[in-house]
């Protein structure tokens, strides 16, 4: 890249200034990551638009790292954003608007640019095939109050015992962190996020017993109902979600994002009649959005730092008895049946099928029919019929 066109990314892109942050600091930027040298002093050249920022304190060695603590950021052309290192509390903090406009004005007459380390754009288009639904209004309807993101906020979510291995995994690298046991006494538990509530299963007053079991096999209906009420009939808005809560759990180390990713997408691939007859172009992007995903999250690192979730990816995808796997069985097979499929659902799925096998070694065998229910014996994902408490009755009311 030529000397003028370097100079026009830098005043025209957006600014992180970062100060007083001590060496060996992780932070990151959408998919990038850095390591905090002697002369860091944030990042330049960020495209408009959203970012998640994250980072980690490290001790002096370079060895151990904190809790993640991350936010989203909608950046305009040329904006700086200040951030200052809090010592006490080891985390970026705001500065007064005073503060803030000094130091933007040295940004802007390249007082920093040196220090500044540049936004990489060859990554730029991984990080909007995460993020392309991921608007600003998104980001308020669901981030914390505040906009913290930090599994310290999250220390009662696994309560109860995990129920995958990726659950196990992440609860024992909260309990084998002492930094996390001594915020997790002073942290208020009120920092959530507002997810939207989505029903494992549903009942209906008056409903057969029948009629409850096809409901529950087949999750159109439930989708249905929870697009109206809980989305306002935008599909986007559910997959913006989807995108917010996977960079939530992947960047930011968010449990509790972790679990709401894992509703939207059992809710997603739990629909049997949905995908080919009356919302074919949801299912569509859907597909595109978990294929870019996965396909982020199974890469292998080659270089810098593991750190946090990153280093614990491939063992929790990799198992065979996962919810993924046995869901993706489902859907794999209902896209195979179907004697009509959406053309770009079709090859979409058949895409995002060769990157599970490819990259876990998966095999998605053909379903064995028993009494009309398809499942495997020992799958503990087979349907079973819940009878939830009456305040679940209302999503299905007609």
């Amino acid at each position: 890249m030529d000397s003028e066109k370097a100079l026009e990314l830098v005043k025209h892109g957006a600014t992180l200034l970062f100060l007083d942050v001590p060496q060996h600091t992780l932070i990151g930027i959408d998919t990038q990551m850095f390591s905090v040298g002697p002369n860091f002093k944030g990042i330049k050249m960020i495209p408009p638009g959203i970012h998640f920022v994250f980072y980690s304190s490290s001790t002096r060695d370079g060895k151990e790292f904190s809790p993640t603590i991350g936010f989203f950021v909608d950046v305009a052309p040329s904006q700086v954003i200040v951030r200052k290192w809090n010592q006490q509390d080891e985390c970026l903090a705001k500065v007064s608007e005073e503060e803030e406009e000094r130091y933007s004005q040295g940004v802007r007459s390249l007082e920093f640019d040196k220090h500044l380390g540049p936004y990489n754009l060859t990554q730029y288009g991984a990080w909007k095939h995460l993020s392309n639904y991921i608007t600003k209004d998104v980001v308020e309807k669901f981030e914390p109050l505040g906009g913290e993101i930090s599994v310290v906020n999250e220390s009662g979510i696994l309560e109860g015992g995990p129920k995958t291995a990726m659950e196990r995994e992440l609860d024992e690298q909260m309990k084998k962190s002492s930094r996390f046991k001594e915020s997790s006494d002073e942290q208020p538990k009120g920092n959530r996020f507002y997810y939207t509530c989505i029903p494992r299963i549903v009942k209906h007053k008056g409903m057969s017993g029948q009629e409850l079991t096809s409901m529950n096999l087949d999750k159109t209906q439930l989708l249905e109902s929870v697009l109206s009420k809980e989305y306002k009939a935008s599909e986007d808005l559910l997959l913006g979600e989807l995108q917010f809560s996977f960079v939530a759990f992947l960047m930011g180390q968010s449990l509790e994002s972790f679990l709401q990713w894992k509703s939207l997408v059992s809710l997603l691939l739990g629909c049997t009649d949905a995908p080919f007859h009356t919302r074919s172009q949801l299912f569509t992007k859907f597909i595109k959005v978990i294929y870019h995903q996965l396909k982020h999250g199974l890469q292998k690192e080659t270089s810098g730092p593991e750190v946090g979730l990153q280093a614990l990816l491939d063992d929790s995808w990799l198992a065979s008895d996962s919810f993924l796997h046995l869901l993706c069985k489902e859907f794999f097979a209902l896209v195979e049946e179907e004697s009509v499929v959406h053309g770009d659902l079709l090859s979409w799925t058949r895409k995002f099928k060769e990157l599970l096998e490819n990259r876990l070694g998966w095999e998605f065998k053909k379903k064995s029919s028993i009494d009309g229910i398809c499942f495997d014996e020992d799958d503990e994902y087979a349907p079973v019929v819940e009878m939830l408490d009456e305040s679940y009755g209302d999503y299905m009311a007609t």
